[in-house]
């Protein structure tokens, strides 16, 4: 009897335990539920405006600088370096001397051929007075004049091999690291130096044969390379290669630049962006105010709920080119749509928000901690209306 009494008492004080505990439990789950139901205060964002803006459509491209000329000047004859008559990197115009190989031995040659000249041409005077008298027969007048002008050839060939000892520029350039010293022997055919023709300049690049049909001859292009990154080198399209490129079905386009300060140099990587001919109207957003989920990319719209409230709704948009820190929007949204700027990770759909960036917003309350309110990132960000 007293077992089945204590085992009573034990229950009892159980169930008030238990009674006690999920008493608290329901109370708790109370107090959450009645704070989630209370409305929420407003999230300060940045926001920005959708706006309308001309860009040129264009095609990217990459290639390589070339000199319009551009040689590795040599010797046609052999010989010893007399005199070197450039510096390094130097700027020379055509016809300049550049070096001269020693020619004592041409200039004895070219003196006694001169001699026999002066000779056969006195033979040749001579003999003309004579002819009409009779006095020599034709044939040793005639001769006579192919011994004269055999002497005058061998004279002009003699002058013709010692001008090939002094090198001159072909072509109006600058000069590059000079290959050879003063008292070397050369053989024929050893570089001397490499000159250059640097303005204008040529960018030799490749376009998909696709593209075919937007390329032509005067189209403007933009060039950038990596020694200038924050420079636009302009210029227009030369020519066109005749012929697509099987192995890689791509089609060859030259374009010339201006150069006058001679920044660009032959072998460098150029990235080229050929230019339409008209500008395209087109919505642009900041880079910012995109992100991505497995859906694709999205935005968070600036809108009105039913209470008037302003609220973020994710928004789902399809994105084309980028210019800078700009990108374009091609479905999605409208002119004039306002979006959250930056901070997208700290929204959820339907969240209530207020705008710091824009005028006449409504004021963040005095409630919230101040770590949640934010100065807007970047001055000018808000599109003007």
């Amino acid at each position: 009897m007293k077992t089945v009494v204590r085992l009573i008492v034990v229950l009892i004080l159980l169930a008030l335990v238990l009674g006690g505990i999920f008493g608290w439990k329901y109370l708790k789950m109370q107090e959450m539920a009645a704070q989630q139901s209370q409305p929420q205060p407003p999230v300060p964002v940045d926001s920005v405006q959708l706006v309308a803006e001309n860009w040129r459509p264009e095609l990217k491209s990459v290639g390589s600088m070339r000199a319009v000329n551009g040689v590795a000047v040599s010797n046609e004859v052999a010989g010893m370096v007399s005199e070197i008559a450039f510096e390094s990197g130097q700027r020379v115009s055509q016809g300049e001397i550049l070096v001269k190989l020693d020619d004592s031995v041409d200039q004895a040659a070219l003196a006694a051929l001169e001699a026999q000249a002066r000779l056969t041409n006195e033979t040749f005077r001579r003999y003309s007075d004579l002819l009409p008298r009779n006095a020599i027969s034709q044939s040793q007048y005639d001769e006579a004049q192919a011994n004269y002008q055999a002497a005058r050839a061998d004279v002009a060939q003699q002058r013709a091999q010692m001008d090939k000892k002094t090198i001159r520029a072909p072509f109006d350039g600058v000069v590059g690291l000079r290959q050879v010293d003063f008292g070397e022997y050369i053989a024929v055919g050893t570089p001397i130096v490499d000159l250059n023709m640097l303005d204008p300049i040529y960018v030799d690049y490749s376009v998909p044969e696709k593209q075919l049909g937007s390329i032509q001859a005067g189209r403007s292009v933009e060039v950038r390379v990596a020694a200038y990154p924050d420079e636009v080198f302009p210029g227009e399209i030369q020519a066109i290669a005749p012929a697509i490129d099987e192995s890689s079905r791509t089609l060859e386009v030259r374009a010339t630049l201006a150069n006058p300060e001679r920044k660009l140099r032959p072998g460098m990587f150029a990235d080229v962006r050929t230019l339409a001919s008209e500008p395209e109207r087109v919505l642009t957003l900041p880079r910012t105010a995109l992100a991505f989920n497995t859906y694709g990319d999205y935005v968070f719209l600036v809108t009105e709920n039913d209470q008037e409230q302003l609220v973020a709704k994710r928004t789902q948009v399809t994105t084309g080119r980028t210019r800078g820190d700009q990108i374009e929007i091609v479905d999605g949204l409208e002119a004039g749509d306002r979006v959250v700027a930056v901070g997208q990770l700290r929204l959820r759909d339907g969240q209530p928000v207020s705008l710091v960036n824009e005028e006449g917003a409504a004021a963040v309350n005095d409630d919230q901690e101040p770590g949640d309110q934010r100065e807007p990132e970047t001055a000018g960000e808000e599109a003007q209306g």
